[in-house]
């Protein structure tokens, strides 16, 4: 049995953990009512761009566009949001697992990091890192999902990636996180009804095709890098409110083990002390017997 002196060190260590988790699950909390009325306020518009795009593909016939033409290039850029900082339960490792899981080879994916724990992690399973844009999560602004939407557009453009992915947490609410892989580019039929954010509808106007004003080709010129953008800009901000709420979370549960710990050693320190105080109890009648 470990001595009153260990237990009262060991109890002394959990405490003061426990006064850490429990202000930096109070920092989350502050952090994530701010980033869930952002990704709240954000998400409206990021899902109409894209049944924007996904009902001009689906109302429209023969479109030949550069964003919309899969390349011969076998590359896939996969732009793939995590946290710079851990302590957050499982949302950095579901991110990993959910790339490590997609149908794509280690060969062929390009990576755009959004985060250092997943740039640190894929980097030492030897993904490609193409650029790097952790500091991005310190403040994220649009401007900063232009910057990266610009360079994986160039770059299928030109012909260096056949694909695009964007792998992020879609925030839900306040314990629900959900790991979401989403193609970008390019956007085929059979995506679009594999998705499940687009409704189907049985209405005339819902069958009917669209015509441009201008042409398909320069509305969709205007309209792609637009969806990318937005996007991009969502994942960003319901990374942010999933990291806070994911933090929270993991540092409530670990303020609620201390606390189950602290008690545990509270009762294993009085039942020693208890034992103590018997013993020399026990010892002093057996030497005032021996006197006597």
């Amino acid at each position: 049995m470990a001595s009153m002196r260990d237990i009262k060190r060991r109890k002394g260590s959990i405490t003061s953990t426990q006064q850490i988790t429990k202000a930096m699950k109070l920092v989350s909390t502050v952090k994530l009512q701010k980033a869930k009325g952002r990704a709240e306020s954000t998400r409206p518009y990021s899902e109409c761009m894209y049944d924007t795009v996904t009902q001009i593909l689906e109302k429209t016939e023969n479109i030949n566009h550069r964003f919309l033409t899969p390349s011969d290039s076998k590359k896939k850029a996969i732009i793939v949001v995590t946290s710079n900082k851990g302590l957050a339960g499982g949302y950095n490792s579901n991110i990993i697992k959910l790339v490590k899981g997609m149908d794509i080879n280690k060969e062929d994916a390009v990576i755009f990091a959004v985060g250092k724990k997943g740039r640190d992690y894929l980097s030492r399973y030897d993904y490609c890192i193409k650029e790097d844009y952790s500091e991005v999560m310190n403040e994220v602004l649009f401007s900063d999902a232009i910057t990266i939407g610009n360079r994986v557009l160039e770059g299928f453009t030109n012909g260096e990636y056949g694909e695009i992915y964007l792998v992020y947490t879609k925030f839900k609410n306040t314990v629900t996180h959900i790991p979401t892989a989403l193609k970008l580019l390019p956007i085929e039929k059979d995506d679009i009804k594999k998705d499940d954010r687009v409704e189907k509808k049985d209405s005339i106007d819902d069958l009917t095709l669209m015509n441009f004003e201008p042409e398909a080709e320069e509305a969709l010129d205007m309209i792609i890098p637009k969806y990318i953008n937005s996007m991009i800009y969502g994942a960003l901000i319901e990374g942010v409110a999933s990291e806070n709420g994911a933090r929270m979370q993991a540092m409530d549960s670990a303020t609620s083990n201390a606390e189950s710990m602290i008690d545990e050693l509270s009762l294993k320190y009085n039942r020693a002390r208890q034992a103590s105080i018997t013993q020399e109890i026990t010892e002093i009648v057996a030497g005032a017997s021996a006197i006597n």
